[in-house]
């Protein structure tokens, strides 16, 4: 068994944005990030934060634009135009989740999708599906990076995804797919799910339950990406793997915490490097 050590992985996705951002300068553009957050939300300041200083690491401009709780939906509205319309702005994410009384549909689609970089708008979507994109969301392409970096060839391979949220489970699915996977979507109401599970040469748990996933679901020598942040019954910070169980049982897999989180923020750095080159007509290899 050997585990995926996501923040040796996002160090070095973070180095070579920092090596192509000061490229870039050299030609006077600067990536630039916004980032809107509304209400007191504890975890989302947590992730706000970190945002900020990934973009300080890897030499983007970055500002952030807190908004309090009892912001309308048409203030909101206004400042994403407002971004939109900014040169220097070459990134708008939108941090969920909003506050009930906003619609987060409304503002993602308001989004100009050269410059969504969670890859959420649906022509980003789109774009993913049909496999000629600009972005991807950052999850699903922090775990490819993941899974690249083992050495493990996709192609071929059976890969089940447990869960089908549009954030994670839906684009990981055509990423896999992708690279010539052949994928199974599984979730809450599919049948006989542990005998699916147990024939995956790659498995990937995103469905936000604490240790779901056991040895017995486990086939030897599979590749396990854990995409779950969830609590144990001591309020231990664990993923939906159970990680004891399963370690011995699998080839690869990613610890909680260390694995696929650190990758998020990397990605996202990545796509906003990709906005401001699209933006600026500079090909992108």
């Amino acid at each position: 068994m050997n585990i995926i050590d996501g923040k040796a992985v996002s160090k070095a996705v973070r180095e070579r944005v920092a090596a192509e951002t000061a490229e870039l300068k050299k030609t006077g553009i600067m990536p630039g990030l916004a980032v809107i957050i509304v209400g007191e939300d504890p975890a989302s300041q947590v992730y706000v934060r970190n945002k900020e200083k990934a973009c300080e690491e890897v030499g983007f401009y970055s500002e952030k634009f807190a908004l309090p709780e009892n912001t309308t939906q048409q203030e909101l509205n206004a400042l994403v135009q407002q971004l939109n319309a900014r040169k220097d702005i070459n990134g708008i994410l939108c941090q969920l989740p909003l506050p009930k009384h906003l619609d987060d549909k409304e503002v993602i689609n308001l989004i100009n999708p050269i410059k969504d970089v969670d890859a959420f708008h649906p022509v980003n979507v789109g774009a993913i599906m049909i496999g000629d994109y600009n972005f991807l969301p950052c999850t699903p392409a922090g775990v490819m990076e993941l899974i690249h970096s083992t050495g493990v060839d996709v192609c071929g391979k059976k890969a089940v995804v447990i869960g089908r949220s549009n954030i994670v489970g839906k684009p990981m699915a055509m990423l896999l797919l992708h690279e010539n996977a052949t994928v199974e979507i599984t979730h809450s109401r599919t049948q006989n799910l542990s005998e699916i599970t147990a024939g995956a040469d790659i498995l990937v748990a995103a469905i936000g339950r604490a240790k779901f996933v056991t040895a017995d679901m486990v086939k030897e020598g599979a590749v396990v990406i854990d995409v779950g942040m969830n609590r144990d019954e001591n309020g231990k910070l664990c993923g939906d793997v159970d990680f004891e169980g399963v370690k011995d049982k699998c080839s690869y897999i990613t610890p909680v915490p260390g694995g696929v989180g650190p990758m998020t923020i990397a990605m996202l750095m990545q796509n906003t490097l990709t906005a401001a080159k699209v933006q600026n007509d500079i090909g992108n290899e």
